[in-house]
């Protein structure tokens, strides 16, 4: 169903009270008495329909991944911009960025999580510095010298440490405690300094970065409480254990120590090399219900896109999936240190883990994979920037310049990652019911947040199994959603007796970004012990010209970037859709998912902003052109 626009939909309605309805032909008294009621309806009811609503009304933006001079490898990659920084940016200060250029947001964020390493952290800065307990150790002193050498050094230094670290090699003195608790501390003050409640939520966090042999089992954890709370400990960090499982026992004791409440998110599955999303756990035993059970209660969402390639599907295990190859990072694990087989791919990107999830509930009880779906950056620049036409890169050396696309992010003897291959991506979008800590850790809680690649899409979902058609015509859906059916995270179970599932689904653009290309659902479900999937093309833009062909397939909404230009008009698209979708294969007896994906029409990709900024030609296998998009949490069904 193609929206209306408000104007269109405003003259609809005017013409209905103009009409001479039946209503208008009965006798006065009936008519007076059809006033009366309808009097008493709002005076019971209030007239305003913003009056006192019990559910979230407002969308946050915000990043749950950023680091800042205390991360070892930023700093020794040349960032000096501390936390403080970070949150300046992230509230819409201009502020400099580590290689002199002067950078701002187009809009501030509501909420940022700086979240730097806890390894270490803030320890490469004092070893920067000289710190007489560090320079004991001979290879600290040799890293000390270059990157007190040249930026070039630098980097090579960052290099070499994070080797180190994944091979478990860094020498003790760099996880010195004295050094990582007057960190932590010094963090936890700035973040109660710039936490401005109902106005900008700076949560506490920090990245738990296991690399097992190079494989990426990072996590963010965030805290939902005060720095009195988050005092109380040091971070866990890979040097106390790599195993996902200390770290939940780790956030158990804190909870049960300090009274508040922590969260993982985990991240970058596509460098994991299989260990993300595996059907084991990582000593090698088989799940179990309390495994499971313990993993789905610490960790309700994942980090699907960042700068670091986009997480939602893949390719080669979504073959008809047209637009399954977006961002692919592919190539190996995070160090590159083993190349990516296709066995590999199945554990580690969302839409899959999200089937599997179903097929280990169906033998141990649980769900282990019930995750919800955010963006965040990980930028290494205190910046979070995901905007293609303000994109400041993963590193201080990925900053912009005339280089930065054809010089390596990654770089191994066997394979390079190339600057260019850097995904401008991504943002956290909360349903929340005010901007504090409380209340946006509670919308990771429950699952009720989505993920973009970097524009402000506003995209609602909701599951029931009462909705209609003309639910769509609403112009506040939220209060049909909530009254009929759960959200996006939420949960639908007892099938009533030859029904199907019903999803209101709305989105509204960017007001800076493309118009809408189309929305989509994505199902997943098991069946007789296999898992399947299908991509539903459920609402589109210009949907006079635009019809399925006899393939089912719906045709390309067209193209109308400049790319010398880096620009683009909106005369394709639509800036709103909306509709009602009920599910037309739905088996009451099959456990499955539901969420949403909204694509935008092409727009210019960072890589053409940076050849028309610098003038420069780039080569013909660079992109220049991109579909942002949206990923919403899931609905599951559970028979």
């Amino acid at each position: 169903m193609k929206p209306i626009g408000l104007v269109a939909f405003a003259l609809v309605i005017c013409a209905f009270v103009a009409a001479p309805a039946p209503a208008q032909q009965q006798q006065a008294g009936e008519m007076t008495l059809d006033k009366e009621e309808a009097a008493k309806h709002f005076l019971k009811r209030g007239y305003s329909p913003y009056a006192d609503r019990g559910f979230p009304t407002h969308v946050y933006w915000g990043d749950t991944h950023l680091h800042t001079a205390n991360s070892p490898d930023a700093f020794a990659f040349g960032n000096r911009l501390t936390p403080e920084d970070a949150y300046r940016f992230a509230r819409g200060e201009t502020v400099t960025s580590a290689s002199g250029q002067r950078v701002q947001l187009s809009r501030p964020l509501d909420f940022l999580v700086v979240a730097d390493h806890g390894v270490a952290m803030g320890a490469v800065m004092e070893l920067y510095k000289g710190h007489p307990d560090l320079m004991k150790d001979p290879q600290l002193k040799r890293w000390h010298d270059m990157m007190n050498d040249s930026p070039e050094k630098g980097v090579e230094a960052a290099g070499e440490m994070i080797s180190a670290g994944s091979q478990g090699k860094l020498p003790p003195a760099i996880f010195d405690r004295k050094i990582a608790r007057s960190a932590w501390t010094a963090y936890t003050e700035t973040a109660e300094q710039y936490n401005d409640p109902g106005r900008f939520t700076a949560l506490i966090g920090y990245e738990w970065t296991s690399l097992i042999k190079g494989n990426n089992l990072h996590r963010v954890l965030v805290f939902r409480g005060d720095k009195s709370r988050a005092d109380q400990i040091l971070p866990f960090t890979f040097a106390d254990s790599p195993d996902p499982e200390k770290l939940w026992e780790f956030m158990a004791n804190y909870e049960k120590n300090t009274g508040d409440f922590v969260l993982a998110i985990p991240h970058n599955g596509n460098l994991s090399n299989g260990m993300m999303f595996a059907m084991e756990t990582v000593s090698g035993k088989s799940f179990n219900r309390k495994y499971a059970e313990t993993r789905a209660n610490w960790e309700p969402v994942y980090e699907v896109t960042q700068i670091k390639g986009d997480g939602e599907a893949h390719p080669y295990l979504s073959p008809n999936d047209e637009f399954a190859d977006y961002e692919t990072w592919d190539a190996g694990n995070l160090d590159l240190s083993q190349e990516k087989s296709d066995e590999m791919l199945q554990y580690e990107y969302a839409r899959e883990a999200l089937k599997n999830g179903l097929l280990l509930e169906s033998k141990v009880g649980v769900n282990p994979f019930k995750l919800g779906m955010i963006g965040s950056t990980d930028s290494h620049t205190a910046l979070a920037t995901a905007a293609e036409e303000n994109f400041f890169g993963k590193h201080t050396g990925k900053e912009p310049s005339n280089h930065r696309w054809n010089s390596p992010v990654l770089a191994t003897p066997e394979r390079d990652v190339m600057g260019w291959e850097q995904a401008s991506s991504g943002l956290a979008a909360v349903w929340a019911t005010e901007n504090t800590r409380e209340a946006i850790w509670d919308a990771f809680n429950r699952r009720e947040v989505y993920a973009t690649t970097g524009s402000r899409i506003l995209v609602r979902f909701w599951g029931g199994w009462e909705f209609e058609p003309t639910d769509a015509m609403s112009r506040l859906p939220g209060e049909i959603g909530y009254a009929k059916g759960v959200p996006m995270g939420g949960d639908l179970s007892a099938a009533p007796q030859g029904e199907s599932p019903t999803f209101l689904v709305a989105a509204l653009k960017d007001p800076l970004s493309g118009n809408l290309d189309r929305i989509q659902i994505i199902k997943g479900w098991l069946d007789g012990g296999k898992t399947y999937e299908k991509v539903y093309d459920v609402v589109w833009s210009d949907a006079d010209r635009r019809k399925p062909g006899t393939d089912g397939k719906l045709p390309a909404v067209g193209n109308t970037v400049d790319v010398a230009n880096a620009t683009w008009t909106n005369t394709i698209g639509d800036p709103e859709l909306i509709t009602v979708w009920e599910d037309p294969d739905f088996d009451p007896a099959q456990p499955a998912f539901y969420y949403v994906r909204v694509i935008e029409i092409p727009t210019p990709r960072w890589t053409a902003y940076d050849a028309k900024r610098f003038g420069i030609k780039m080569s013909a296998d660079v992109p220049m052109t991109t579909q942002e998009r949206a990923y919403t949490s899931p609905i599951w069904y559970t028979p």
